[in-house]
Parts: structure tokens; sequence; C-alpha cells
């Protein structure tokens, strides 16, 4: 997280000016906001205008620097990114993630929550409280811009929760835009941030009086869903287990898609295509029961913008000595500027007693797509056991938990 003097320091002077003006921060006429090397004695300056306000004031203004300073970071600043390009917000031109939320925070106070939120999000991806489900690509649309259907999906947070229906509930849907690593292309993502009014907390505080006091303070509780329907991928960002996440993609076919097969939970893990470019073996044991293994197909992008996909099956060549044959020291596996995105895999199965032998074909494309959640659950498994093994999958994420936003 980034500290609360660090924030100060890289803040751009007019900006920071405007934003604690708002806030009712008032400097004096000769306070220099320029102030040289943008050190110690800077932040000092500022921190001794904040203490000259009243004691509540104080706290919100320190509370509010706080927050924006978690947020600058490089997450952050990708956060903002795919929020404001949905926004149709421009950041050309600003001076950093600090700039930009100060600009925020200043015009668009809406956004800078949908900005945290998504942070959030992108924190959590990959974590014990995250999961992302793969619908079958059958055609059918979703129902996302239905209100009926979004009233009914945060109905169902309700029960989902075992809250009493009289809790208040509000829900923020709004778009972002996902931009590919390495081609660029964009990707909107529609977002929605669920908050419900949970079970009261009693806890002690310091009260009017000086002294301690019982104050009863209602908690709220959030529920992110990310519905990325180019992809038919939702991800539920939520508390209370794998169980709870399974209900809400539940809800969510149930209102948003309710004419496709229910989904499969997937881990969304990023694909390794690098090694694939230098011809690798992919290792197999006996208890495999693998025959062969042979790369099929694989697609480029180059840095010019263009796209190019090669497929060779054969046993008397594989791709790697097709390309080379073909295109000598210009392949694409060798020229500079090209990037392997995509790449298929048949596994070809040695034959059960009495039945034909069968291939297991797996596409991985970057940056964490691919067919796995199209097998059955046995072959989903033994699918990930391979690539994982082949270092075709990033490692698993360490489960790690962050605190729930009140």
């Amino acid at each position: 997280m980034a500290s609360f003097s660090g924030f100060i320091r890289k803040s751009p002077d007019a900006r920071l000016e405007t934003f604690l003006t708002v806030l009712g921060v008032e400097a004096p006429d000769d306070f220099n906001w320029t102030s040289q090397g943008r050190g110690t004695a800077f932040v000092n300056d500022i921190t001794a205008l904040i203490a000259d306000l009243p004691d509540l004031k104080q706290d919100r203004v320190q509370a509010e620097l706080d927050h924006l300073a978690s947020l600058s970071t490089p997450q952050g600043m990708i956060a903002a990114e795919q929020i404001c390009s949905a926004q149709d917000i421009d950041l050309e031109g600003l001076q950093g993630v600090q700039d930009v939320l100060l600009m925020l925070a200043i015009d668009h106070p809406k956004t800078l929550e949908r900005v945290s939120a998504q942070a959030s999000l992108m924190q959590r991806t990959g974590g014990k409280n995250w999961s992302a489900f793969q619908f079958e690509n059958d055609g059918m649309p979703w129902a996302l811009d239905d209100e009926e259907a979004r009233a009914g999906f945060v109905s169902d947070a309700i029960a989902i929760l075992e809250l009493p229906k009289h809790r208040k509930r509000e829900a923020d849907w709004f778009p972002s835009v996902r931009v590919h690593p390495i081609t660029r292309e964009e990707t909107e993502i529609l977002q929605a941030t669920v908050y419900v009014e949970a079970n009261a907390e009693s806890e002690l505080t310091f009260g009017s009086s000086d002294g301690l006091e019982r104050q009863v303070t209602q908690r709220v509780v959030e529920v992110g869903i990310a519905c990325n329907a180019k992809e038919r991928i939702v991800e539920i960002c939520a508390r209370g287990g794998k169980k709870i996440r399974d209900e809400y993609a539940s809800s969510f076919c149930k209102h948003f898609a309710p004419e496709s097969p229910p989904p499969i939970a997937v881990p969304r893990r990023d694909v390794l295509l690098n090694t694939l470019g230098s011809n690798p073996s992919f290792p197999t044991e006996p208890a495999d029961k693998i025959t062969s293994v042979e790369i099929s197909s694989l697609e480029f992008y180059s840095v010019g913008g263009g796209f190019a996909r090669f497929e060779r099956r054969g046993d008397d060549e594989d791709i790697h000595h097709f390309l080379e044959r073909q295109f000598g020291e210009h392949s694409p596996i060798c020229s500079e500027g090209w990037t392997i995105i995509a790449a298929t895999l048949r596994i070809a199965l040695a034959p059960e007693h009495g039945k034909r032998a069968k291939t297991l074909t797996v596409t991985l494309r970057t940056p964490n797509t691919t067919t796995i959640p199209n097998k059955t659950e046995l072959e989903r498994q033994f699918a990930i056991n391979l690539l994982e093994r082949w270092e075709l999958l990033a490692a698993r994420p360490e489960p790690f938990d962050v605190a729930e936003t009140i």
C-alpha cells in the first residue's frame, strides 16, 4: 500500500491544492504549494494545515487521503484505466496515478468508488473469495441490461446471505474495458457491486462525553461480479466459500441466461506459451496412458497488428519443422516481433480394453483462456495436471484474504 506521505509528495501541485480546498482545508495565501523537492518539510506543512481543522473534519480528510494512497499502485492505475475508458473519461495528459485519483475524487466521485471496487476485485482474483464460471458457448444472448433480471439477482443475494428481506440493498452496474496484455484488444465487461445491509455489530467507541460508549454499527457486505459476454465467463467475488459463490452463479444463470446450461467453475490462471517456441518436450508417465502429444496449431500476433494461424497435423512432421521448412529464418517462431498467443495440443490416449483410442484436444489462449471447461470433470483434472507439469499454466495463487469493506 502506498504511504500517505508518498502520495502527497507525488501529487501535482494544482490538483492537490484543489482537492484539499474542496475538503475545506484552508491554506494561507503565501503557502508554498511548489515546495522544492517535495520532502518531509512539505508533508509536514500539509499535515499542519489538516491539524488546524476541527477534529471530525481532520478524520475525514485523513481518511480520504489514506484511501487515495491505498489506490495509488500500478494495479490501481489499471483499474482506473479500465473504468474510465468505459465511461469516456479521458486520462490523457494526466501526471500519473496520483493525478488521476485526485481528478476522479474532485470531478467524478462515483467513478472513484467504481475504481476502488475494481481494484479490490483485481486483488482478489484467484484468491479464496473469488471464483470464475465458464458458460457453454451456445450462442444464446445474456439479458444483462434487463432491469427485472438485475432486481431478481439482487433479491437472490439477500436470500443467499440468509438475511431478512427488509434489509437495504443497492447495486451499482457499470461497464469496464479490459485490454489484452499482448494484442491490446479491448473487451467490454459489465460489472456490478451489490451492497447489502448485514447484521449489526456492537462495539466500544469514544462518544460525545469523551468516555467509552457502546455503539451499534450497521455492517455492509459486498458481492462483486464481472460478466464477460464475449468469452461467456462470469467472475464472482464474495465471502462465504465456494458453495456460496456456486449459488450466485446459479442465480446469474437463472436471471440472465435462463436458456443456457449451468456454468462450470474453473480456475482462471495465466497460460504460459513462451516455451512452445522452442519445440518443447512433453514428459509423460506410464500412469498417464498417453501415446503421443503434439502441437497441432499455433497462433501469432505481430507488433505491427497482424495475426497469423498455422495448423499442422501428421506423424511425419511437427509444426515447428513445418514452419522452419516453409519460412526458414523468417518463421514467426524465430523472427522478432512475433508472439505466440494461442496453441492447440492434441493428446492421444491409449485405447482402453475393448474401446477405441481417444484424443484429448486442449486450446490455450493468452492471457488466461482454455477449452478445459468444455471437458468432463475427469478430463478437466487430467488436463490441468498435465499443463501444470509442462509449465503451461501459471502457479496456483496462494490463498489470501482481503479485509471486507465496511
